[in-house]
C-alpha cells in the first residue's frame, strides 16, 4: 500500500504545485465563461476579455474628447463592459475590472467636468492595488454637454444615477465571479467625481464604506454660474481691456507671489494658506505714465471683481471667490476670454433648453433661473449626513490650494455649512469627514505643491507607496478597516514633477481647520511644519450659505 499511497501524494502534490504555478488558467477560462449580461436586466455584453499584466489596451471606439486612447494595466483581469439601460431612452456604457490577485474590496471611480469619459487610469491603479473596480460613462460619450439636451434623463444618469446603477451592477458581479460579496466598497473620484461620492453619500449611505471626494463640484449649479461668469468680466480676446495670457501668468501672478508668497515664512512659489491672502491688484495700476508692465484702472478693476465672491440678486452669496495662485493655470479656460464650455453647455443644453444662448450675457438673474430649476437634484449641497455617518462610512475630501477650476475655498464653506447643519464641531465631524488642505496644488493634480498622493491613476499615484498616509485611498482603507484615521495626508513633488529625477519635498497636508504652520528649519522636510489651530474669523471668504 505504501507505494500506492505515495503515488496518490505525488499526484495531489502536482496537482496542488500546478494550480499555484499557473493560477491565471483557471482564472481566464472562468472569465472567458462568465456572462454577467444573463444577471445585469436588459444589459448588453460589449467586451469580455481575460488581459494580462503588461498588456497596452486600446479604445478605438472610445470618444476622441476624452484623450484616452489607451491604457496600460499592471494587473492580471477579467475585463468586462456592457451596455445598461436606464430607462427606455438613456443608459450606461459599464466598465468593470476584475483581478486575479483580489483583495475583497469593490471601488467604484468617478467622472469629470460634464463628461462621460471613463477613467480608465483609475481603474488600472486600483486593480493593481487588488480592487475589483467598477466605472460609466455617466450616461453620455464625450466631454460636451449636447447629450443632455430635450433628454432628462441623461440628465438625471449624469447627476446621480449612473454612478448608484454601476454600484449595484459591481457588487452582484463581484459575488458572482468570486463566489463571494465584496467585504468592503469604497469610491474615489475628483471634481464632478467628488460630487458624485458625496452625492451617493445623501442619498444611498449603503452603496460605500468609504470615499474619497477631491476638489468637490459641490453646489453643483452655483458653480457653473461662478464659472460662467468670468467671460462676461473678461471679454474676448482683443476686446478693450483684455488682460492676455501671458499678463496673468507673469506680471499679476508674480505680485499675487510677492503679497502672498511669504505669509507662511517661506518663499517656495506656494500660498500655504490662500485664507490669509488679500491680494491687492491696484499696486500694479500703472502710474507716472508708464504704459507697458502695469494695469489700467479698468483692468485693475477686472483682476478685483474676478478675485470677489459672486453675488445674486437678493445680495446672497452665490459661490465664494477665486483663491489668489490659482491664475498661472485659470487663464487657460476661465480668464481666456471665451466661454467657459462646461457652462455653457450646462446652460444651453439643460437650464434655457436653446443651443443659441449667448454665454457672454450671462448675470446672476441666470444663475437664479439655475438654481431654482436644480436639474435631476444636482445640486449637493448637504447639510446633514448623519444617514453616512451612521452606517458607519468614512469621507475623505480633500481641495487643492492653487485649484484653477473650483475655489478651494467652497470645501471649506461645505465644511462649516454641514457642521452648522449637523451642530457638529469639528472633532464631532472627524468621526466620519475629514478635510485636507493640499497647499500648491492645482485643479485635482499638478502644480507648485506637493501633490502626489495616490488621489488617481497615472502620474498622482506615481513613486508613492500604497501604505500610511502617503497614499490618500490608503489612508482610507486604513480608516475603514482598522480605525486608524488620518491625522495628515503626506503629498510628494517630484522634481520637474518626474519620478526618475528624484524627490524635491514632501509636505504633510493638515486636516481643516488646522492650518500648516511653518516652524523653521528645512522647509522640504515634513517636520519643519506643524498643523496648529488658528483663527477662523480670517477665513473671510467661506461664509456658510442658508
Amino acid at each position: 500500500m505504501a507505494p500506492v499511497l505515495s503515488l496518490l501524494l505525488f499526484a495531489a502534490l502536482c496537482l496542488v504545485l500546478s494550480l499555484q504555478v499557473h493560477p491565471q488558467g483557471d482564472f481566464q477560462r472562468n472569465c472567458l465563461a462568465f456572462t454577467p449580461e444573463l444577471y445585469i436586466a436588459n444589459s448588453t455584453r460589449q467586451v469580455l476579455e481575460y488581459v494580462p499584466a503588461g498588456t497596452t489596451l486600446t479604445f478605438p471606439d472610445n470618444d476622441p474628447t476624452c484623450s484616452r486612447p489607451s491604457q496600460l494595466v499592471s494587473a492580471d483581469l477579467c475585463r468586462i463592459a456592457l451596455l445598461v439601460p436606464t430607462t427606455n431612452r438613456s443608459s450606461i456604457t459599464f466598465e468593470m475590472w476584475l483581478p486575479v490577485q483580489w483583495s475583497g474590496r469593490l471601488l467604484a471611480t468617478g467622472n469629470g467636468g460634464i463628461d462621460g469619459c471613463i477613467k480608465y487610469e483609475d481603474l488600472a491603479y486600483t486593480t493593481q492595488h487588488g480592487f475589483a473596480s467598477v466605472a460609466s460613462n455617466n450616461g453620455h460619450n464625450g466631454t460636451t454637454g449636447v447629450a443632455f439636451y430635450q433628454n432628462p434623463d441623461v440628465v438625471t444618469d449624469f447627476a446621480w444615477r449612473a454612478l448608484h446603477t454601476s454600484v449595484l451592477a459591481g457588487k452582484e458581479l463581484t459575488t458572482l465571479f468570486y463566489t463571494k460579496p465584496a467585504e468592503k466598497s469604497y469610491y474615489l473620484g475628483c471634481s464632478l467625481g467628488g460630487r458624485q461620492g458625496i452625492k451617493a453619500a445623501m442619498m444611498f449611505p449603503r452603496d460605500f464604506d468609504g470615499i474619497v471626494a477631491g476638489s468637490p463640484a459641490l453646489d453643483f449649479n452655483n458653480l457653473a454660474s461662478w464659472r460662467a461668469s468670468f467671460f462676461p468680466i473678461t471679454g474676448f480676446v482683443g476686446s478693450p481691456n483684455f488682460i492676455a495670457a501671458s499678463t496673468w501668468a507673469t506680471l499679476i501672478h508674480n505680485e499675487v507671489l510677492t503679497q502672498c508668497d511669504g505669509l507662511d515664512g517661506v518663499i517656495d512659489g506656494i500660498i500655504e494658506d490662500p485664507n490669509l491672502c488679500h491680494f491687492r491688484p491696484e499696486a500694479l495700476e500703472c502710474a507716472n505714465g508708464a504704459i507697458t508692465n502695469c494695469l489700467t484702472p479698468v483692468q485693475v478693476e477686472m483682476v478685483r471683481n474676478i478675485f470677489s465672491p459672486l453675488y445674486g440678486e437678493d445680495g446672497k452669496l452665490i459661490y465664494p471667490a477665486m483663491q489668489p495662485g490659482s491664475e498661472i493655470m485659470a487663464v487657460q479656460k476661465l480668464y481666456a476670454g471665451m466661454p467657459f464650455s462646461y457652462s455653457q453647455d450646462w446652460f444651453r443644453y439643460v437650464v434655457y433648453s436653446n443651443p443659441a444662448w449667448n454665454a457672454s450675457t450671462f448675470t446672476v438673474h441666470d444663475a437664479a433661473v439655475a438654481e431654482a430649476l436644480n436639474p435631476a437634484n444636482i445640486r449637493t449641497w448637504p447639510a446633514d449626513l448623519s444617514a453616512y455617518r451612521d452606517s458607519g462610512g468614512k469621507i475623505i475630501t480633500y481641495h487643492g490650494g492653487q485649484d484653477n477650476q473650483i475655489t478651494s475655498f467652497n470645501t471649506a464653506r461645505f465644511y462649516k455649512y454641514l457642521s452648522h447643519g449637523m451642530q457638529a464641531s469639528p472633532r464631532d465631524l472627524d468621526t466620519f469627514l475629514r478635510f485636507f488642505r493640499i497647499s500648491g496644488m492645482f485643479h485635482c493634480n499638478s502644480g507648485p505643491g506637493a501633490w502626489v498622493f495616490g488621489q488617481g491613476g497615472g502620474a498622482a499615484a506615481a513613486g508613492v507607496p500604497f501604505e500610511g498616509a502617503d497614499n490618500v485611498l490608503a489612508a482610507l482603507v486604513a480608516w475603514v478597516e482598522n480605525g486608524f484615521a488620518p491625522d495628515t495626508i503626506e503629498g510628494t513633488k517630484f522634481v520637474n514633477d518626474s519620478v526618475g529625477l528624484g524627490v524635491a519635498f514632501r509636505r504633510r497636508h493638515c486636516r481643516y481647520p488646522l492650518r500648516n504652520t511653518f516652524m523653521g528649519g528645512d522647509y522640504t522636510l515634513p517636520s519643519s511644519w506643524q498643523c496648529l489651530a488658528h483663527d477662523s474669523s480670517s477665513s473671510g471668504y467661506v461664509e456658510p450659505r442658508g
